[in-house]
């Protein structure tokens, strides 16, 4: 008897979900519906967004090294044309990567106050990556070294000549070059010195800084 009861409640149990059922889709069958196909419609636009974004980072990348192979083999004008047009077209951090290399190609050229101008743009527009505003400030401090003054190169790199800073080391030699061609031996020899003491130091890096310090000792200018 107890098991029949039991069968009976379930039974009546099964109907009364069934009903229920009946009447939440009655109500809110169409919003499900809209529901389900939004889902179906967000999953293919992000599938399709991203095949898009590797279309055309794979395609930018192939166009950016097609440009590096006619810089490397001397076809500047050709080479600073695809830039240029990477530089428009291109996606993602290709287009700052093709103004960069141009602005390389410019120095070579001969048109290095272009080049140091274009560097120093991309060093203050907040919309690029900070790593590549960095690498923009040392190419112009490179640059100004031997067309600029101590104070100029100054502007572009000191604030990176700190220890926490990934590309202090590199700030610090323009510093010292700058300041070293400045006739400054003082300072220079503190740069200078600051590369040799950081453990962290690149090898060729360190080595050209205790060149230089031995120079600037031997002169007996740093007194």
């Amino acid at each position: 008897m107890a098991n029949q009861d039991d069968s009976f409640i379930r039974e009546v149990n099964d109907e009364l979900r069934s009903d229920q059922m009946r009447s939440v889709w009655t109500r809110f069958g169409g919003v499900i519906v809209a529901i389900a196909v939004l889902i179906v419609l967000g999953t293919i636009g992000k599938v399709g967004y991203e095949y898009w974004r590797e279309s055309s980072a794979s395609k930018s990348g192939d166009e950016f090294l097609a440009a590096l192979t006619l810089a490397k083999a001397n076809k500047t004008d050709e080479a600073l044309a695809a830039f240029n047009t990477l530089e428009k077209d291109g996606y993602g951090a290709y287009p700052v990567l093709a103004r960069m290399r141009a602005a390389t190609l410019q120095a070579q050229k001969g048109d290095t106050a272009g080049a140091i101008a274009v560097f120093s743009d991309i060093a203050k527009d907040n919309s690029v990556p900070a790593a590549m505003r960095d690498a923009a400030r040392i190419r112009a401090a490179y640059l100004l070294v031997d067309t600029g003054t101590y104070e100029q190169v100054s502007a572009e790199v000191e604030l990176l000549a700190v220890p926490q800073n990934g590309l202090r080391h590199s700030a610090r030699e323009t510093l010292g070059l700058a300041a070293y061609k400045a006739g400054d031996m003082a300072k220079a020899k503190g740069w200078f010195q600051q590369i040799a003491d950081d453990a962290q130091s690149p090898r060729n890096l360190a080595n050209r800084a205790q060149m230089l310090l031995d120079l600037i000792t031997a002169s007996g200018k740093a007194s």
